[in-house]
């Protein structure tokens, strides 16, 4: 209770702050007053697992929303926080990533989501790089070239039980693999490079990813078919990497990857207003210890049909950061812009900015059949209060054809069913009169 409440102050601050003047403040002083602040929350274990690339998010929305995506992913980014979550997206999407992280590294991803009614797929590919520039002992440039982590995944997921009333619970996966790139590097005393030295340091990783999410509606005071509470569950990154390819010592077990337990949820109060949190449980596997958990939050106010405010805070380590940024869509190309300020920020060179771009390419039809169930069941409706039941049920057997679960029309029969009983029994009994 005590870190919820926690978090719940500290995202308030992030939202009033601006209203005080406190960003005349120099950056310094709140940088240092801050570092005093969050110091207890060091983790001893930081930085002990590889591919730490895994730990970068995409960028754009979910880091706008404080990396607290775990109950909501309601866009492509969802491969990095829930594979449940592809069965509940609404619209095919192939999307675009740049996210400059700290001084020279970078991340760009290319991403592609569809679904097929309860069935969701999707793919991604990431590549984190950075400068790698190598000196000989008089300080001469020897070698150059890029660190780099390179990840992808193909995600399968299915929302069981869905219908009108209860919206399903979805399940997923995400097989991924990555690979650490080590450039080579050059002898000291020739200054030559030395052919494969950096494949030896090089690794590979291979992984998945499970999630289950379940949506519903909860104090819902506005009209939308869309559940208003979601809830997630994900564990990410179980697998194993390896290192040593090439070397005299052969292929060994590399340093854990960066597995994670989260738990999310996301709860739109009222149409324009959407909460998430999310609560996360960092897990080695190769030793067991469990590593200090962290929490993120996020809030994004939606101005029109087109443009949004998003804004976000995630208590890391002794590392709080505080996101803001904006989502806007035109002809059918959804962008985020997003802004993160922590103790890694600079504004020379400018860091932690990140993009995305996201072309959303139809609901393969969705919104017509929908339209098509609406149109029938409407016709139900009028025959059963035109006194035609059977009718009517003719029309809603039409649609339970197209969607088996829609609870309306399997209502509608019943209820028509009841009146045909009723009105036999009726005329029944006045044969004996």
């Amino acid at each position: 209770m005590k870190r919820v409440s926690k978090l719940i102050f500290i995202f308030s601050f992030l939202i009033i702050i601006p209203s005080f003047g406190l960003e005349a403040l120099d950056y310094s002083s709140v940088s240092s007053a801050l570092s005093d602040l969050f110091h207890s929350q060091v983790d001893s274990n930081e930085g002990t697992t590889s591919f730490r690339s895994l730990l970068i998010p995409f960028g754009g929305r979910t880091e706008s929303l404080g990396s607290a995506y775990t109950g909501l992913c309601d866009d492509v980014s969802y491969l990095q926080f829930n594979p449940a979550a592809a069965s509940l997206q609404k619209e095919t999407q192939l999307s675009l990533f740049h996210n400059q992280w700290i001084a020279d590294s970078k991340m760009e991803t290319i991403a592609f989501t569809t679904r097929k009614k309860n069935l969701g797929l999707g793919a991604y590919v990431s590549c984190f790089y950075v400068p790698f520039t190598e000196y000989n002992l008089f300080g001469e440039r020897t070698a150059g070239s890029y660190y780099t982590e390179t990840s992808g995944g193909f995600n399968l997921s299915y929302n069981f039980l869905a219908g009108y009333n209860f919206k399903g619970i979805a399940v997923g996966t995400t097989v991924k693999g990555g690979w650490r790139g080590m450039p080579d590097y050059t002898d000291n005393n020739s200054n030559s490079i030395i052919a494969n030295s950096g494949l030896e340091q090089s690794g590979l990783a291979l992984m998945a990813d499970v999630g289950a999410m379940l949506q519903f509606n909860f104090l819902k005071f506005y009209s939308s078919r869309d559940a208003n509470l979601r809830l997630g569950l994900s564990l990410q990154n179980l697998g194993l990497s390896f290192t040593g390819f090439g070397s005299s010592s052969g292929i060994k077990l590399d340093d854990a990857l960066p597995t994670m337990i989260a738990t999310g949820l996301s709860f739109k109060i009222i149409k324009p207003l959407l909460i998430t949190m999310d609560f996360k449980i960092p897990v080695n596997l190769q030793t067991g210890r469990i590593y200090k958990p962290y929490e993120g939050a996020g809030i994004q106010i939606q101005f029109t049909s087109f443009l949004s405010w998003l804004a976000g805070f995630q208590l890391k380590g002794a590392n709080p950061a505080f996101s803001s940024g904006f989502e806007f869509e035109f002809f059918k190309v959804r962008m985020n812009f997003n802004y993160t300020l922590d103790f890694t920020s600079s504004f020379n060179p400018l860091n932690r900015v990140s993009l995305s771009a996201k072309i959303l390419m139809g609901d393969r039809g969705r919104s017509a059949i929908q339209s098509q169930i609406d149109m029938l069941y409407q016709q139900g409706l009028k025959l059963y209060s035109q006194g035609k039941w059977q009718e009517a049920i003719a029309k809603w057997k039409e649609v339970l054809q197209i969607d088996r679960r829609y609870d309306p029309a399997k209502l509608g029969i019943e209820t028509a069913s009841r009146q045909i009983e009723m009105y036999e029994k009726i005329q029944e009994s006045l044969k004996f009169e």
